[in-house]
């Protein structure tokens, strides 16, 4: 079983803010595969369970807030016994300027404090993850600059850029991810 994580906040509130991301992926992902989740409570998270290509698939959205999405992810990797490589986790990155995406195997937070606690929580920095571009702006406090929202034409640029990024996790189910990043990984644009 894959675990797929996107990261956020719950509440209305944070709904299409910077930091939450990960959540509307995961929304727009299921939306263009045609797959109506029928999200279940469980252990502080959101959960969907599907089939995609033949292999038991679990979407997780842990609403716990960011900085204790860890806790959330912990509770699920042991209760399905998930493998640490089968963990995706989806996330927002300030060093990636709107429009562009990263994926990686394995690493540090990068200051990321969802990240963080679920390197924490699962005793690993070796889960990939898919970070997506929020860009930064230097001039506003860091947490206020995460919990606001895209501009209109940011939300273009996203919206094309989550379009390519439903091929990117569908490749995921079928492809090792050394060779997924290889054939999408770039250069920062």
């Amino acid at each position: 079983m894959k675990l797929i994580v996107g990261l956020g906040n719950p509440g209305k509130e944070y709904s299409g803010t910077r930091h939450n991301i990960g959540f509307s992926f995961i929304d727009f992902y299921l939306s263009k595969k045609n797959i109506i989740p029928s999200w279940k409570s469980k252990f502080q998270g959101l959960c969907f369970e599907t089939n995609i290509h033949g292999e038991k698939v679990l979407f997780l959205k842990p609403q716990s807030y960011m900085n204790l999405s860890g806790i959330v992810v912990s509770q699920f990797v042991q209760f399905f016994k998930i493998d640490t490589s089968d963990i995706l986790v989806i996330s927002d990155d300030l060093d990636l300027n709107v429009g562009n995406f990263k994926l990686k195997d394995k690493g540090s937070c990068g200051g990321h404090n969802g990240l963080r606690n679920i390197e924490a929580c699962i005793h690993t920095q070796e889960y990939k993850r898919l970070k997506i571009g929020i860009s930064n702006d230097k001039n506003r406090e860091t947490k206020d600059y995460v919990l606001g929202r895209f501009s209109k034409e940011e939300n273009i640029i996203l919206n094309e850029l989550f379009s390519d990024l439903v091929n990117v996790i569908d490749d995921y189910f079928s492809m090792d991810f050394l060779s997924l990043m290889n054939r999408y990984n770039r250069k920062n644009r």
